[in-house]
């Protein structure tokens, strides 16, 4: 999904300076996420090992995310989630939620304002 809504058409072989932040669980560290990663040209940055101070923006979403949303949920289907989690993160958290590193603003505006 970030592939396909986060490269420009026009360089669809590169990048452009996209990262991805992740920890160093078993699937961000497979060879086939990797190898996505590289077929897009897409920077990997993960965690060194024991030390959760190196994707601490990442980690802070994730926190972020637990404690507004996943806590406070019951999902019934793995469809719900889903639909929740989206729901979240492109309504709410993207478009909506003020961010103190953006200048509380949030990251639509912020992204928009740079443009």
């Amino acid at each position: 999904m970030a592939v396909s809504r986060e490269l420009p058409a026009s360089s669809q072989l590169s990048g452009a300076g996209l990262v991805a932040h992740s920890d160093r669980g078993v699937q961000y560290a497979s060879e086939h996420y990797q190898g996505v990663l590289t077929q897009h040209d897409i920077e990997c940055s993960m965690s060194r090992k024991g030390n959760c101070w190196d994707n601490a923006p990442a980690e802070s979403f994730f926190a972020t995310l637990k404690k507004e949303l996943v806590h406070h949920e019951t999902y019934a289907t793995r469809a719900a989630a889903r639909a929740s989690l989206f729901d979240y993160i492109e309504v709410f958290y993207n478009r909506e939620r003020r961010h103190s590193a953006l200048g509380y603003v949030s990251p639509l505006a912020f992204e928009q304002e740079a443009a």
